[in-house]
């Protein structure tokens, strides 16, 4: 029992924050501001949610799936006015983990960066493996011909040999990383302006064919219905925290950080609502196909439109959309990497910083030769729900952290307070189990597995090796 007070050891904030920017070979470049870093957890989050999601979800709820999103986007502000306070406090690469650790103790932020890596590296490589099919989507509307089935799919599904689409979009994403972070704050602006052109331009075509009739009966599935495809839609919030494992390399963190993480939430509910409502206006409620959700969009567009060419560019639409994703959330992932190297629970590589670019390159190769293994080789199916869990157990701890820190370190200089505290993040921690608690049985033995081949790592490598059980205490 000796070892047991250092599983829980804090890293003092101050120390933390020093630290920021700091890694082996160099320091991370301070490039983005308020816009750039709003735009990268929009980027993160307005992905194949939209695209993919309001089919399924709106059988279950009728028109009143327009209330599921805004009921989802309240489970999420809970979370995201928590990250904004420890994100104002601790402006660092690690996102919940370095808050985890300042907090909660070494062994919590482990199991915090763990869950984060489930969340970014296997739904980076879910994404990927969906680009192709948009892709052909796209390239069957323009030309009236696919890619073969041998390139676009992965061993175990018809006709893949290896899915060489996805190890593509990942490359090509792990090429802009590598020229900088404010070249991949750029390009990801453009990607998002780009994606969210196409989303209005949606509410613009299926406005023209609206029927107020289609919302009536507005809830025919009751308060159920509106619950359930609210826990179905809240997933398309995911990615929200993106602009937190920027802390390093924001020009202004402190300020900014809090309300780029706010401010992007806002952005992607209200585009959200405005898609959601367009859509039901178009058509009705009763003829969508929860087995047709890919083309949903593009559909809808076609029949207000009466053509083919709307689609179109709903299908490049969703194509640009995947790509930021890949781009920001694979950025998310080597920042927590290298945050969780500096302080030794993972290997040193991880830290070495480009002299040239100032970027984890090593970091980035490391992440992007995995994920191409997984995207390019592995059918992925239902182990891809996982990351939702994984993602609500990380938000659960900062919501945990918030009330240990208001309490231990009052002190502490704050740019942003969470408001009604101590209920906000109560709320958070209560609502983000309610979710998981929905989850199907398979996705929590998914989990535990992970967790346990998690623990073992910590155990044989990351408690021999971290900095902070190696001091005196």
């Amino acid at each position: 029992m000796a070892g047991a007070p250092r599983l829980f050891r804090t890293k003092p904030t101050e120390r933390i924050v020093a630290e920021g920017g700091h890694g082996e070979g160099g320091e991370l470049r301070r490039t983005m501001g308020l816009w750039q870093l709003t735009l990268f957890s929009v980027g993160a989050t307005l992905g194949t949610g939209i695209f993919v999601i309001l089919g399924q979800a709106v059988p279950k709820a009728g028109p009143a799936v327009v209330l599921s999103f805004v009921l989802a986007a309240i489970t999420a502000l809970f979370s995201a006015l928590s990250y904004a306070e420890l994100a104002g406090t601790i402006p660092v690469a690690g996102s919940s983990y370095s808050y985890a650790y300042a907090t909660l103790g070494e062994l919590v932020a482990w199991v915090c960066g763990w869950c984060l890596m489930l969340e970014y590296a296997v739904s980076v490589a879910a994404v990927a493996v969906g680009w192709g099919e948009y892709v052909n989507a796209f390239l069957e509307s323009l030309a009236g011909w696919a890619l073969p089935d041998a390139i676009t799919r992965s061993p175990g599904q018809d006709g893949g040999v290896v899915n060489l689409t996805a190890i593509l979009i990942v490359l090509l994403a792990t090429w802009v990383l590598l020229r900088g972070a404010s070249e991949s704050a750029s390009a990801n602006v453009v990607f998002v302006v780009v994606k969210v052109a196409v989303l209005l331009f949606f509410c613009a075509v299926a406005f023209t064919g609206f029927t107020a009739g289609n919302f009536s009966p507005f809830a025919p599935m009751g308060v159920a219905g509106i619950t359930a495809a609210a826990s179905q839609v809240f997933f398309s919030y995911i990615g929200f925290d993106a602009a937190s494992t920027a802390g390093e390399e924001a020009k202004n963190p402190r300020r900014d950080l809090p309300w780029a993480i706010v401010l992007s939430l806002v952005i992607v509910t209200t585009i959200y609502v405005l898609v959601a409502v367009a859509a039901i206006g178009a058509m009705p409620w009763t003829d969508f196909d929860p087995e047709g959700t890919e083309a949903s969009l593009s559909l809808i567009a076609d029949l207000a439109t009466g053509s083919t060419w709307a689609g179109l560019i709903i299908s490049f639409g969703a194509v640009i959309a995947i790509a930021s994703v890949v781009l920001t959330v694979m950025y998310g992932q080597t920042r927590i990497l290298f945050a969780m190297s500096r302080d030794g629970l993972v290997p040193r590589v991880f830290e070495r910083v480009s002299p040239r670019r100032q970027v984890p390159a090593a970091n980035t190769l490391i992440v992007t030769a995995f994920v191409c293994v997984l995207a390019g080789l592995v059918p992925l199916g239902h182990l891809a729900e996982a990351t939702s869990i994984g993602t609500l157990f990380a938000f659960a701890i900062v919501n945990a952290g918030v009330l240990v820190l208001r309490y231990r370190r009052p002190d502490l200089p704050r740019s942003f307070r969470t408001p009604f505290f101590p209920a906000t993040p109560v709320l958070g921690v209560v609502f983000c189990f309610l979710v998981m608690a929905g989850l199907a049985g398979v996705t929590w033995a998914a989990f535990g597995l992970w967790m346990l081949a998690g623990l073992l790592c910590y155990f044989l490598y990351g408690y021999r090796h971290s900095r902070l059980n190696a001091e005196v205490p």
